[in-house]
């Protein structure tokens, strides 16, 4: 994955550096009607050939509108802040040869490296679903990274108050990315994974090994004797006849059945026919999308009540992350289709019951 107009300058010796990924939470690996261009769920930095960062220069504070945009009509990338009625102040930025800088947000024009739209939740079920109005700027934030080792990335963006006046972020707070740092587009989650972090993530080929792991110890229904298998990742989105279902108060895997409902009212609330323990039962995913992993563990655990499968400290990790929603509330969601987490532990360790031949 390159950025645009990047690739016919890297030679085909040497890897071009790798400054990180930006992931959108809410999409297992792929948007719902395929990833097209700068419009995709993650976008990886790499170093550009030639640098295109910009560092601040000249401050103005001025106190009339008119000077300000006297200023700002130069030609050259400026910034205003407005203090207050009566004062603003405008920086100018020169050419930073020490900095790439890459662009996300909503609109599609050319300086957007990375185009983001609103998630929604549960989104790989639910492809027809429209955002009326987005949420996200139409120029959201800028990440800027240094070219030079140990390759830091910063993040700028501002908000508005409710006069339409921007503010930046308190003193204490520091805008350098983290392996793990989540950045609020107001409408879209994105998460940051330095090249360093994805190292200790699982590749795609490593996830269709874990599926083919699970598959090839032939896991049976305990109570239909069928064998069970999670279908390729390329059908992740369909429900197939051998499909692993669970019961999310206990874990126990079934294949599909269609007894245990316990009232016409509550159609997903079904008695486990193993421990009689009544609660959702949805059909089981695998997680796809690597950059949510934080190990290379089996698919242990499923989160609940979306039934998405992964490692076991990936699930713990997330249903201990409180992600935003909306703006103003914060709940823990699953990464791979941002369906608000219920139940004490948000995610269930899976019982598998292994063939009785």
């Amino acid at each position: 994955m390159f950025s645009p107009g990047q690739e016919e300058h890297c030679t085909p010796n040497k890897e071009p550096v790798k400054y990180g990924e930006l992931v959108v939470l809410g999409y297992n690996g792929a948007l719902p009607n395929g990833d097209r261009g700068r419009r995709k769920s993650r976008f990886a930095l790499y170093k550009r050939p030639k640098a295109n960062g910009v560092k601040p220069s000249t401050v103005h504070v001025i106190s009339t509108p008119q000077a300000s945009k006297a200023i700002s009509c130069k030609g050259q990338h400026s910034i205003s802040y407005t203090l207050s009625r009566n004062q603003t102040v405008v920086v100018e930025y020169t050419h930073d040869k020490d900095t790439d800088m890459f662009q996300v947000g909503r609109s599609t024009e050319s300086p957007i490296d990375f185009v983001v739209t609103d998630t929604i939740s549960g989104s790989q079920n639910n492809d027809e679903a429209q955002i009326t109005q987005s949420t996200i700027s139409r120029f959201a934030c800028r990440i800027v990274c240094d070219r030079n080792e140990p390759y830091t990335a910063r993040i700028f963006a501002a908000g508005f108050d409710s006069s339409k006046n921007i503010f930046l972020g308190v003193e204490s707070e520091t805008n350098v990315l983290q392996d793990g740092s989540l950045i609020d587009l107001c409408g879209a989650t994105l998460l940051w994974r330095t090249a360093d972090g994805l190292f200790h993530t699982p590749t795609q080929k490593h996830i269709e090994a874990l599926r083919q792991e699970i598959n090839a110890a032939r896991p049976q229904c305990p109570v239909g004797l069928n064998t069970l298998a999670f279908p390729s990742i390329n059908r992740k989105e369909v429900v197939e006849e051998k499909q692993p279902w669970a019961y999310l108060s206990c874990g126990h895997v079934h294949g599909y059945h269609n007894w245990g409902h316990r009232s016409d009212t509550e159609a997903n609330e079904r008695e486990c026919p193993m421990c009689r323990t009544v609660g959702p039962y949805v059909p089981l995913w695998l997680g796809c999308e690597a950059g949510f992993y934080v190990d290379a563990g089996p698919p242990t655990h499923a989160f609940t009540p979306c039934g998405h499968v992964c490692s076991e400290k990936s699930a713990k990790y997330w249903s201990q992350i409180p992600l935003p929603h909306g703006t103003h509330a914060f709940h823990a969601a699953c990464p791979f289709c941002a369906t608000q987490l219920v139940g004490e532990q948000n995610c269930i360790k899976l019982i598998f019951q292994g063939p009785v031949d």
